[in-house]
């Protein structure tokens, strides 16, 4: 599933976190940068812990 990238990103610059930041919640940096580019979605498990980080909606990623 292809999350909004937009908000996304939006969270991440919000909270000053880089691609390495978010390595607990998609592992290599190189997964999180195919995750942005729309090369590759996110998997349930990831965006429960990216509704967790960020305190908002699941449904904001989709």
């Amino acid at each position: 599933m292809l999350p909004r990238v937009g908000v996304l990103r939006a969270l991440m610059d919000a909270n000053n976190l880089r691609q390495k930041d978010m390595a607990s919640i998609f592992g290599p940096e190189s997964i999180m940068s195919e995750v942005l580019h729309k090369k590759c979605g996110v998997n349930k498990g990831q965006i429960e812990e990216l509704s967790k980080r960020f305190k908002v909606s699941q449904a904001v990623f989709f």
